[in-house]
């Protein structure tokens, strides 16, 4: 077995069987490309900037989706065979953004807009996700992480040893 995680920002593609990408999702999302006749896969890990810290969100989330599917085609996936998933957009800060709804929103809007047909979507709510996806057959595995965070526990003082340094 082949193990790749990606984290904000990356992509990985693959064919072959025993190859797994995997991530953890908040509020970013992974669209995961695949193509079934040449058994060739592909997944992302974005985050859109803010469009108020004056990024472009469309745009580069497309870029980002592109430079994917680049990678995809030197394989053998041809774009009219595409098919994708998507998982993510949680929101983890309890409402206090809506940087989540903006990327899944993204991701339905290019797929849509690209004509490529999505067959399964994980999309809102407000738990992270572990995402697992096998490129060469398309499946693809999504738990929620049910746990809440630990709580900061404080930091004890240092115990001296009797010498001032100074």
């Amino acid at each position: 077995m082949s193990l790749v995680y990606i984290t904000q920002g990356q992509h990985a593609v693959g064919r072959e069987p025993e190859m797994i990408i995997t991530t953890i999702l908040g509020s970013c999302i992974s669209i995961c490309l695949w193509d079934p006749e040449a058994r060739v896969g592909g997944m992302n890990h974005l985050l859109l900037p803010d469009a108020r810290s004056g990024g472009n969100s469309l745009s580069e989330g497309a870029v980002d989706m592109d430079l994917l599917i680049n990678r995809m085609m030197p394989l053998g996936a041809l774009r009219p065979r595409l098919r994708a998933k998507i998982f993510g957009g949680s929101s983890m800060l309890g409402g206090r953004t809506d940087i989540g709804q903006r990327n899944a929103e993204f991701g339905r809007d290019y797929l849509r807009s690209e004509g490529i047909p999505c067959d399964a979507e994980s999309l809102g709510g407000d738990k992270a996700r572990r995402l697992r996806f096998w490129p060469a057959n398309g499946q693809a595995q999504m738990k929620l992480v049910k746990e809440e965070a630990p709580a900061p526990k404080p930091v004890p003082a240092p115990v001296g040893n009797d010498v001032d340094l100074f």
